[in-house]
């Protein structure tokens, strides 16, 4: 008889979406695949949109993953057919689930469904598009619900959704689903990440609110965000991250304009003016987007990061128009050493943000933590664009050790 834990169950309530935190093989796909396959067999289902990161993760995860809707199947049951070429599931009462990327926002355009799983949210893309127009979608039957199976990472949309009042939040560890986990795998897992920053995300399914050592802090943005800009700056310069390569799977170019002004006491002060940090697009796109925002702040220089293509930044910028000066910098230091005193900076209250930046103080909180594989793009523009400013005002913070 299969069996299932209390953090596998439905929540109770009248809650639209149900987001299910979880950590590495805690059970989260199985959680999904039954509660699509109940609600096809028993509970009158028959429009479901199924999303992943990828279509891949959708195939391989989703639907023909160990823990799959093609592998759940009771003795007797007839597996549903999954037609690759129209990307859907076909169970044999007629119920159907359409699969969707989470790297297409556009394609949840026009279909509508009863129910949805999202599977891995954090790890969505383009995550906010998608889910809204999921939500669009998410109209017929009685009650649309939706479940979202994740491992938990601070990113805007889950923090979001927990603090949403129609969304229940289960959680699950990965050790309350060791009898279908090899032994070896838990001690390994307990030995080298019990109780760190890292274990109590991926194994726990914590979502850490302030990230253990962390270099930029929560109180630092707020007060980074505690008063109004001013109306003019003595120094205005855009600073550019470029990737190393294009493409949707590429690093984003962080673009961030900062200035200089001086505050009450006459002090000259740094300013965050913009963020125009884009990812997936040509060359030509990005450096067309620095430059617009140059104009648009009225800065007085472009700064771009030259590690990657040296001279070649330079032409590109060149080639979409670029009039202003160009200054390249070369990265001789680690991300955090370089980010030292620009941290500092924030510490003393030295740096003010002109508006919300969600994306970029998002990945400032999670800065020095941020998992392999995954640039802190905007981080670095912000970085050079502090550091340049500073350098050009002659301010020098009274740096701390990190």
């Amino acid at each position: 008889m299969l069996t299932a834990r209390a953090a596998q169950c439905p929540p109770r309530g009248s809650w639209r979406t149900w987001l299910a935190l979880g950590g590495r093989g805690a059970g989260k796909t199985r959680t999904g695949s039954e509660w699509v396959r109940f609600a096809v067999l028993y509970g009158g289902i028959s429009r479901i949109a199924l999303v992943a990161p990828t279509m891949h993760d959708a195939r391989e995860v989703m639907i023909d993953g160990e823990s799959g809707l093609r592998r759940i199947c009771r003795a007797g049951e007839i597996m549903p057919d999954y037609e690759a070429s129209r990307r859907r599931l076909i169970w044999p009462n007629g119920a159907q689930a359409q699969v969707f990327s989470a790297e297409d926002a556009d394609s949840l355009r026009g279909p509508q469904f009863e129910l949805a799983w999202c599977d891995e949210i954090a790890a969505w893309s383009d995550a906010e598009p998608v889910w809204d127009m999921l939500q669009m979608g998410l109209r017929l039957g009685e009650r649309p619900r939706a479940l979202l199976t994740t491992t938990p990472r601070r990113r805007p949309l889950i923090r979001k959704l927990m603090s949403d009042a129609s969304v229940a939040v289960t959680r699950s560890k990965t050790v309350e689903n060791s009898e279908h986990l090899s032994p070896a795998f838990l001690a390994h897992m307990q030995a080298r990440y019990g109780g760190s920053r890292l274990g109590r995300q991926e194994l726990d399914g914590e979502l850490l609110d302030a990230d253990e050592g962390a270099l930029w802090t929560t109180a630092m943005l707020e007060l980074a965000r505690a008063s109004a800009p001013p109306e003019t700056f003595s120094e205005v310069i855009v600073a550019i991250d470029p990737p190393a390569s294009v493409g949707p799977k590429a690093d984003a170019c962080g673009i961030i304009a900062a200035g200089a002004a001086r505050s009450p006491e006459r002090r000259d002060h740094v300013w965050v003016l913009a963020d125009e940090t884009v990812q997936g697009v040509t060359p030509l796109v990005w450096a067309q987007r620095a430059i617009n925002l140059a104009v648009r702040v009225g800065a007085g220089q472009i700064v771009a990061e030259a590690n990657q293509g040296g001279e070649m930044v330079r032409s590109v910028l060149q080639s979409a128009g670029c009039k202003l000066p160009i200054r390249l910098v070369h990265a001789r230091l680690s991300k955090t050493e370089r980010a030292a005193p620009v941290i500092t900076l924030y510490e003393q209250g030295g740096v003010s943000h002109a508006g919300r930046f969600a994306e970029l103080e998002e990945e400032m909180l999670s800065f020095g933590s941020i998992e392999p594989g995954h640039s802190p793009d905007r981080v670095d523009a912000l970085v050079w664009a502090v550091t340049t400013i500073t350098e050009q005002i002659g301010r020098r913070p009274r740096v701390r050790r990190l």
